[in-house]
């Protein structure tokens, strides 16, 4: 979400252009400064900082980001073409020093503020997080990682980063990579519109195409990459081919006007339902195409009697360096106050980033971007950005190496060996008395955990190790958001588990809540000389029903997909035993349109037929069906870092059985299980007193993220499982 990203050369601020006055005609115009697109820019960041802020009125105020896009694509091309036609060549070396003068300095003192600030106030598994985006950003490759973060299920509740923002910069001087080699190609010596025209609309057109095909099919790669983006640039270039014609055009007042009603209409209807950027996206790149289209004229009646007004070319000057300190503030802000804030809390924080940007500005921006050693050589531009880079790494460098540990006070009780077995034993009623004296160990050791206050020196896994605690044997088993194959993941040899040699076959089939359960099963059917066949896909649910795609806004279709070549696999297998299991989805099923099919109240019942609807096609196929409840929710709040973030209180991070249990679901589960005559398996006693779900277990973390448990203590409830699996 750019601001002022591109140059403001040839649009020079208006002392620039007044001081430019005596270099001759072809200067002079070159100098010209526009203050409807330095408003353009103020409409732009005050819609993306409203946005941020919460305020309601502009759910879709992202599209400023569309509008920067715009601004840039038209202003580098004005340049670069302008350039051409004087020279017959573009100086690359200049060019770019140019562009590392403009941005790096600001952006360089931001990514090592973000990062210092969330060392100090973020928990150190966010912190960790942070400095990698900031070496991301320092490489302008954050868009790569955001997409890559986007369309990886268990990643998708992450908290966003402080330095999220950044991805937008990536995307542009992407496109100053790619644009200018493109243009000396297209247009040669002779600065030819008509062929950098061509070359443009060709570009534009299959971005734009990429972008509708992507939104609907991975939208984090549509949203944060260049080959979905590069048409908005490509469309301000095209109006800077066509500047010269445009200027002596009649009659285009209006059209700056109709353009910045597109784009604040885009702000107000679109929300976070929308599926963007795709289609929804042609209207405020269209507004912000008119605009400056429209102000080539210079009407004094167009749109840029309000953009000129004294505070929207403030404004737009601060644009830049508000757009990089605004997003780290709000970020930042909850953890310094220790809790969420309230719309008017945020707005006020963002009006307070002013602040910061103004001294950016004075201090940084144009204290290097007006110094003589830059302005006579440009190209010295291009050593100060490899000692910028080198800085912004460095720092990040430094950050890591520093200590990233959560103290524990004291050592807590050893879960795995209060619940291990004391004894090998081969007789079923010692077993059976064992797994009992396991069971009471457990429900003393969570009882004993609703009074936890300090985190054990002891803790298994670290919560800095959170994250990775999780099925490794099963790792190529999950398959991805966007695969539709079962294929890859038995190339993979997630149908040679257990053991191999067994004479009957176990399946694991589900979603992620299902695949957390991996090394349990695996564990069960290895001593049972069972093989077991793992069929498991993120976000995808067996129970015969659509869902909305994480990151996508449209039906699940790739799950659809995916689960009848499940259903085809545990056909061919035979199974002994499927064991099925899903998260509890809050919102209503859909139909393949994406509709939603029944009201909320309807909900759990539509869901629980759809869950019995699968098992009775397991039961058809020759299998047994067992159905395994939900584990206790997080819901989304990130465990190891409440943990990380209040190592002496952790009981502020336990769970509410009220919330983390959706009590309506589980009986409806129930009830319909058990009137079709299926085995339900309800884990909550292995998580839950009456009224909490701990989150420290003797010496055990119990949660990796904000949804899933650790496979540590997965292993621990093996015994458990196993005998639950025996009915």
């Amino acid at each position: 979400m750019p601001s002022r990203n591109a140059t403001y050369e040839p649009y020079r601020t208006a002392p620039e252009a007044r001081s430019a006055q005596a270099r001759g005609p072809e200067q002079q115009q070159q100098d010209r400064f526009r203050p409807d697109i330095e408003g353009l820019r103020a409409v732009a960041v005050l819609l993306v900082v409203a946005n941020h802020a919460g305020l309601g009125l502009v759910h879709g105020g992202y599209v400023g980001v569309d509008v920067f896009f715009v601004i840039s694509g038209f202003l580098i091309t004005l340049h670069l073409f302008r350039e051409l036609q004087r020279t017959g060549r573009i100086g690359f070396g200049a060019f770019y020093g140019r562009r590392i003068v403009r941005l790096l300095p600001a952006s360089t003192v931001v990514v090592i503020a973000t990062v210092a600030a969330a060392w100090t106030w973020m928990s150190p598994v966010q912190a960790k997080a942070v400095v990698f985006d900031a070496l991301s950003a320092a490489a302008y490759g954050i868009n790569v990682r955001l997409a890559v973060l986007g369309t990886d299920y268990l990643s998708a509740e992450l908290e966003p980063s402080p330095l999220q923002h950044f991805w937008s910069l990536a995307v542009e001087e992407q496109f100053y990579f790619i644009w200018p080699l493109l243009l000396i190609v297209a247009a040669t010596r002779r600065a030819n519109r008509r062929s950098a025209a061509i070359a443009l609309t060709l570009l534009g057109v299959v971005s734009f195409a990429v972008c509708v095909w992507q939104t609907g099919h991975s939208q984090p790669w549509a949203y944060f990459g260049i080959q979905a983006r590069a048409w908005e640039l490509a469309a301000g270039a095209l109006v800077a081919l066509a500047a010269e014609r445009l200027a002596k055009a009649r009659g285009t007042a209006a059209l700056t006007w109709l353009g910045l009603a597109g784009i604040v209409a885009a702000a107000v209807m679109f929300d976070e339902t929308t599926r963007f950027p795709g289609m929804a996206a042609l209207l405020p790149v269209a507004g912000a195409v008119l605009v400056i289209a429209g102000g080539c004229a210079k009407s004094p009646r167009g749109a840029v009697a309000l953009l000129k007004t004294p505070p929207m070319q403030a404004i737009g000057k601060l644009s830049y360096s508000w757009y990089l300190w605004h997003w780290p503030a709000l970020m930042l802000a909850p953890h310094i106050a220790g809790g969420e804030l309230n719309v008017w809390a945020k707005a006020a924080v963002a009006v307070g980033s002013l602040i910061p940007a103004w001294l950016s500005l004075k201090l940084v921006e144009n204290r290097v971007r007006f110094n003589p050693v830059f302005k006579r050589r440009p190209r010295r531009g291009l050593g100060l950005g490899a000692m910028l880079t080198a800085l912004a790494c460095g720092a990040a460098a430094i950050f890591l190496g520093l200590p990233n540990e959560v103290r524990g006070e004291g050592t807590a009780q050893d879960t795995a060996q209060a619940l291990a077995q004391q004894n090998a034993v081969n007789d079923a009623a010692a077993e059976a008395r064992q797994l009992e004296e396991a069971r009471k160990r457990l429900l003393e050791l969570i009882a004993a955990a609703e009074t936890t206050k300090a985190m054990p020196q002891n803790l298994t896994p670290p919560v800095t190790a959170a994250t990775g605690d999780r099925p490794q044997g099963s790792k190529d088993c999950l398959a991805s958001l966007d695969e539709t194959s079962i294929k890859p993941a038995l190339a993979q040899g997630c149908d040679k588990h257990g053991d191999p040699q067994g004479k009957t076959t176990m399946v694991l089939f589900g979603d992620s809540h299902t695949e957390q359960w991996f090394d349990a099963v695996d564990a069960v059917a290895k001593r049972n000389h069972q093989k077991l066949v793992v069929l498991t896909k993120s976000g995808c649910t067996p129970a015969d029903a659509y869902t909305i795609k994480v990151n996508a806004r449209r039906a699940f279709t790739e799950c659809a997909t995916w689960r009848e070549e499940a259903f085809a696999k545990i056909k061919e297998l035979k199974p002994a035993l499927v064991l099925m299991s899903t998260r509890t989805y809050g919102d209503p099923p859909v139909d393949k349109a994406g509709a939603v099919t029944v009201g909320k109240a309807e909900a759990d019942t539509a869901w629980s037929q759809a869950l019995i609807r699968s098992a009775k096609r397991v039961q058809q196929l020759g299998a047994r069906p067992v159905i395994m409840q939900d584990t206790p929710d997080p819901r989304g709040t990130s465990v190891p870092d409440c943990v990380a973030a209040h190592p002496a209180a952790v009981q502020q991070c336990a769970l509410k059985v009220a919330t983390a249990i959706y009590a309506t679901r589980k009986t409806a589960n129930e009830d319909a299980a058990t009137k079709a005559g299926f085995t339900v398996i309800d884990p909550t006693p292995w998580f839950c007193t009456d009224t909490v779900c701990p989150v420290i277990i003797g010496n055990a973390l119990v949660y990796r993220d904000g949804s899933h448990v650790t496979t540590s203590y997965i292993k621990l409830l093996t015994p458990l499982l196993q005998a639950e699996l025996k009915g």
